[in-house]
C-alpha cells in the first residue's frame, strides 16, 4: 500500500482526550461560553467555578452545564480558589488583558478566548509575563479543531500532500445575525473577528514559510441592514506561495464554505454548506481519497483546545495553541484591516495594532 495514502488513512485530526482532566474556571457567561461548556462537558472536563458580572449568566450557565460549580460575579474570586488550575477567559478582547495578567500572576494557566489581544505589544507583554510566572498561556483557536481544518492541517503537517503552493477559501453565509448585539459595533467585524480563524489557518498550513504581504478590502453587501461591512476578501502572498480567502456574509440562501489547498504532491478539498458540515477528499497522482470524518466544529472545537492546553500541561509539552505562536496569526489579520482601511497592500509586521 501507497505509503502516503497509510497515512492519509491514519490522520489524528479528532480532539485530543487527555488522560487526566485539570479543573476548570470559567470567567464570561455570554454567548460564546455555552459552546465552551458543551464541549466541556462531552469531553468530562470538569468545570469547577463559573464567573460573569451579571450573577444571572453565570447561574443560567451553571444551571444548563455544570450544576456543582460554584459562581461569582467577580472573577478575582475565581483566582482565589483552589480547585482551579486553568482559567477560561470568554470576555471581549478589550476587558482580556488585566484578566489575564491577573490570572498568571495567581499562577493559573490561561486559554483566552480569540481573537487574542488588540496590540502586539500587549500580547508579547501577556507572554513575557507567562514565561516569568512558570505558566502556559494558550489562545482558543478553537476552528483548528473543526473536523476538515483539522485533518487538513495534520495532513499537511505529515506530507501526505508535500509542499503547500496554494490555499484558497470562501465562504458564503449570513451573518446578519448580528443585528442589535454589541457585534454590531465591531467596525471590521468581518475581517477581525470572524476571519482570524482563516487567517490562522493560513498561518498553520504556511508554518514553515514567511507571509509576506497582504491586499484586502471589505464592502456592504446590496440589501444588508446591519453596519459593519459583511463582504471581505484578502490575497496573501507568502514566500513560494500564496492564499486567497473570500467572504460572502450576507447570502441567506445557498450557503457554501470550501477550501483548497494545493500540495506539491497533492490536494485536498472540502466543501459543503458551511463549516459544520464538509466533504474532505485528498487527491495525489496514485489515489484519491475521502474520509468520513467525525464531530463538528460546535462544539467540538472547543473540546479540541482545551484538550490540547490539558494534554501539554500533562506531558511537558508546549501547546500548539501557545499564545506567542498565535500573533503571528494576528500580525496577518492586523495587516488586511489595515490594507482595508488604507485600499493598499501591506507587509505583514508592519502593523503592531489593530486599526481604530
Amino acid at each position: 500500500m501507497d505509503e502516503t495514502f497509510q497515512l492519509a488513512r491514519e490522520i489524528p485530526y479528532l480532539p485530543p482526550s487527555p488522560a487526566e482532566h485539570l479543573p476548570i474556571g470559567l470567567i464570561g457567561c455570554g454567548g460564546i461560553s455555552a459552546n465552551h461548556l458543551r464541549g466541556y462537558r462531552r469531553a468530562g472536563f470538569p468545570v469547577t467555578a463559573l464567573c460573569d458580572i451579571d450573577l444571572e449568566c453565570a447561574r443560567a450557565r451553571q444551571a444548563e452545564f455544570f450544576p456543582a460549580a460554584a459562581i461569582s460575579s467577580d472573577y478575582r474570586e475565581v483566582l482565589k480558589r483552589d480547585d482551579v488550575a486553568i482559567v477560561d477567559i470568554t470576555t471581549h478582547p478589550r476587558e482580556r488583558p488585566p484578566i489575564i495578567a491577573a490570572a498568571l500572576e495567581a499562577g493559573r494557566h490561561v486559554l483566552s478566548q480569540k481573537p487574542f489581544v488588540e496590540d502586539l505589544d500587549e500580547g508579547d507583554r501577556l507572554c513575557d509575563l507567562a514565561d516569568r510566572c512558570e505558566r502556559v498561556l494558550a489562545v482558543n483557536q478553537n476552528g483548528r479543531w473543526a473536523p476538515h481544518f483539522s485533518y487538513a492541517r495534520q495532513a499537511v503537517a505529515t506530507g501526505v500532500i508535500g509542499a503547500v503552493t496554494g490555499v484558497h477559501m470562501s465562504v458564503h453565509w449570513d451573518h446578519s445575525w448580528i443585528k442589535g448585539t454589541a457585534f454590531e459595533q465591531v467596525k471590521h467585524l468581518i475581517l477581525y473577528d470572524y476571519a482570524i480563524h482563516w487567517f490562522d489557518m493560513v498561518a498553520c498550513l504556511f508554518a514553515d514559510r514567511r507571509i509576506t504581504r497582504v491586499s484586502a478590502s471589505t464592502s456592504r453587501a446590496v440589501g444588508q441592514d446591519v453596519e459593519p461591512h459583511l463582504l471581505g476578501q484578502a490575497l496573501i502572498e507568502c514566500s513560494d506561495g500564496q492564499a486567497s480567502l473570500a467572504f460572502d456574509g450576507f447570502t441567506p440562501q445557498g450557503t457554501e464554505d470550501r477550501t483548497f489547498i494545493a500540495g506539491s504532491s497533492g490536494s485536498i478539498s472540502s466543501i459543503g454548506p458551511g463549516n459544520k458540515e464538509q466533504t474532505l477528499t485528498v487527491s495525489t497522482a496514485d489515489w484519491t481519497y475521502q474520509p468520513a470524518l467525525q464531530g463538528c466544529w460546535f462544539p467540538d472545537g472547543f473540546r479540541g483546545t482545551m484538550g490540547e492546553l490539558q494534554a501539554s500541561l500533562l506531558t511537558g509539552r508546549p501547546p500548539s495553541i501557545n499564545a506567542r505562536d498565535n500573533l503571528r496569526s494576528l500580525e496577518l489579520c492586523f495587516a488586511a484591516v489595515a490594507s482595508a482601511e488604507l485600499g493598499r497592500p501591506v507587509n505583514v509586521g508592519d502593523v503592531r495594532r489593530l486599526p481604530a
